[in-house]
């Protein structure tokens, strides 16, 4: 049966014109005439037969019909574009990976490391997008994703597999100027200095004062920063101290902007996974990319030389056993 679908032409036209609310400059941007634009426009309301656009003596202005379709197609034409441009540049590759990405995780650790990947796979292609929260793979293109959570919020991601790879150690770091030129401080002595939050864990101050038996009322206290990556360039340039997994900030520790505080790290709650669908287990692209994140993170290690705790083939987050071979996730959300 033939699809119900309008022209390509007609509906690159009317994102256009949607998103600039002008026929003229929509025209200018697609190198056509004005009266192209119109025609094209036309004839896909006369296809849909519903209005569009409202035309007024300053111009057109979307209806809410037209509003609500332009916010539904502008992706899909993204989409299709992404899709061709990505073909164009590997003709004939079937080594192409779309991974959806937790920000700063993927930028410190992940992306670094990808020459080592490009080495091992060649013929493997990985495109990054970033997201923060669970999603369902049904719904988007990706192919696997990079998260960090708690095993309760993994149960409860529908249809995934998921590998824990590294657990988010959480130590107390500052620019070298806020010890006074010593090499660390004692707990007692940091509750005294700002402290620096991360904004999805409001409680990681409290919990890691209270592990080293000490009171501190303000802990929750102090600006809060949505990604580590800002944290950590808030504490290199001395505004306080910060919570941040150490293998998120190994260059700035190689360097020497930021150092140590205070001994020891805060075990985390959270873990950073591969979270592969389930229909997509046995792919064989998917499981190169498993296998050599997983080397990855074996080899992981801090500034000094110290096995970083959690790494998978040691241990597992609490209830799971280890990542070989991934936990199924029968809970539904």
């Amino acid at each position: 049966m033939r699809r119900k679908i309008p022209s390509t032409q007609a509906l690159v036209c009317f994102e256009a014109a949607a998103r600039h609310e002008s026929f003229t400059k929509a025209a200018e941007e697609l190198a056509l005439t004005q009266s192209a634009v119109c025609r094209q426009i036309g004839s896909l309301e006369e296809y849909l037969g519903v209005p569009l656009f409202r035309r007024t003596r300053r111009g057109v202005v979307l209806t809410e019909a037209g509003a609500a379709y332009a916010r539904r197609i502008a992706p899909r034409l993204e989409a299709v574009e992404r899709d061709t441009l990505a073909l164009m540049a590997h003709p004939g590759a079937a080594g192409t990976l779309d991974l959806a990405v937790v920000p700063t995780f993927a930028t410190r650790w992940l992306v670094p490391r990808l020459p080592r990947l490009a080495a091992r796979h060649p013929e493997l292609v990985l495109n990054l997008e970033t997201r923060t929260r669970p999603f369902l793979f049904a719904e988007t293109e990706f192919d696997a994703a990079l998260y960090a959570g708690t095993p309760a919020q993994l149960a409860n991601w529908p249809g995934v597999e998921a590998v824990p790879l590294l657990r988010e150690d959480l130590a107390p770091v500052c620019s070298p100027a806020l010890l006074g030129g010593r090499r660390s401080l004692g707990a007692h002595e940091l509750a005294a200095l700002p402290l620096l939050q991360q904004s999805t864990r409001p409680h990681a101050w409290g919990q890691w004062f209270e592990a080293q038996g000490v009171h501190h009322p303000g802990a929750s206290a102090g600006p809060r920063y949505e990604l580590f990556s800002m944290l950590a360039m808030a504490a290199a340039h001395g505004m306080g101290v910060a919570l941040i997994p150490p293998l998120l900030i190994e260059a700035e520790l190689a360097r020497g902007e930021l150092v140590i505080a205070c001994e020891p790290a805060q075990p985390g709650e959270r873990w950073y996974y591969l979270v592969l669908p389930e229909r997509k287990v046995g792919d064989p692209l998917l499981g190169r990319l498993r296998e050599w994140i997983m080397d990855e993170a074996a080899l992981q290690e801090p500034p000094g030389g110290s096995t970083v705790p959690g790494l998978p083939a040691r241990r597992a987050p609490p209830g799971r056993s280890a990542p070989q071979p991934a936990a199924r996730r029968d809970n539904r959300a």
